[in-house]
């Protein structure tokens, strides 16, 4: 076993962030599989099962939760909340890592160009960095998103808008460890016998700033999830009748008084899998740097070691 898997399986909390994040996966790669199992999908209305009397409500005890209708209906469409939770999974998670994979594709090789390049190159890419990271995120990605023709599929330019506006941080962490990784005396060999900077950076730079390229990148993730949330919520993301946990919270906007079931669930999802994906991300981090001591202090024990060494 690898000294990184052995630090891992020190963090009880971080193995069950991972076991939490591998089921959410799971279930959105299963997503028809497991709706098929209650029977249920996101899409179909159930006006029976609408008291239109009372605004819409669904009929019945705690949202109209029934052996049919594991979690309930949606208020007014009566379409089935565990289907379209399910769904939202695969969608907001889905958006998420697209999104993270755009920003740690631009940055590394930004990030890489700048610190390798030339003077000249470095100080335009840096301050195009700068600029980048400067813009508020929010902002740009509703700007953007409302210039965007609405037959371009939302869910791909929201993976699109979130990673082409956000990949600053990451090139300026890839461009920093490469201005230190270019001054060690392998990659100065490799580049006096002749080779070029893209096999420099393929055989010799890639492979050290790999550590620092994942612990980012599992941060982002869950940071991604709540930004593809926000952007749903602000009506500008994922547009019905396809499911987000984002699209879910702005529907259940004005429902939570009357069914507050609508509004708890897609928060509760978000709330899970953020929490876990922010663990797992730290503790990945810490395993990679044994060094770096855990932010979140969760699981690892040291904080407890430290009390029982000031107390003796």
């Amino acid at each position: 076993m690898t000294p990184f898997w052995r630090r891992l399986r020190r963090q009880p909390a971080v193995l069950v962030a991972a076991g939490v994040v591998a089921l959410l996966a799971l279930v959105a790669l299963a997503a028809p599989l497991v709706t098929a199992l209650e029977g249920q999908d996101p899409t179909t209305y159930h006006p029976e099962l609408i008291d239109s009397a009372r605004g819409g409500v669904p009929v019945g005890p705690f949202g109209g939760i029934s052996g049919e209708h594991w979690l309930g209906v949606e208020p007014q469409t009566g379409r089935d909340l565990f289907a379209r939770l399910v769904y939202g999974a695969r969608v907001s998670l889905g958006v998420a890592l697209a999104a993270t994979v755009v920003q740690v594709f631009i940055g590394v090789a930004v990030g890489i160009a700048a610190g390798s390049g030339s003077r000249w190159v470095d100080q335009v890419l840096s301050r195009a960095t700068d600029a980048i990271v400067a813009l508020p995120l929010m902002v740009l990605a509703l700007a953007l998103m409302a210039v965007v023709p609405s037959g371009f599929p939302r869910p791909v330019l929201v993976a699109l808008v979130i990673g082409l506006v956000a990949w600053g941080h990451m090139a300026k962490i890839v461009r920093a460890q490469t201005v230190t990784l270019k001054e060690l005396d392998h990659v100065a060999a490799a580049r006096l016998s002749g080779w070029g900077s893209v096999r420099i950076a393929r055989r010799e730079l890639l492979p050290a700033l790999a550590a620092p390229v994942i612990t980012y990148a599992a941060l982002l993730f869950p940071a991604n999830i709540t930004v593809e949330a926000a952007l749903s919520f602000l009506g500008v993301g994922v547009k019905p009748p396809t499911a987000s946990w984002g699209q879910m919270l702005t529907s259940a906007d004005v429902w939570y008084q009357a069914a507050p079931q609508y509004l708890l669930y897609p928060a509760g999802a978000l709330f899970v899998t953020v929490l876990a994906l922010t663990v797992l991300g730290d503790g990945v981090r810490t395993a990679l740097d044994p060094r770096a001591a855990s932010r979140l202090r969760i699981g690892t024990g040291s904080g407890h070691g430290r009390a029982r060494k000031a107390h003796s």
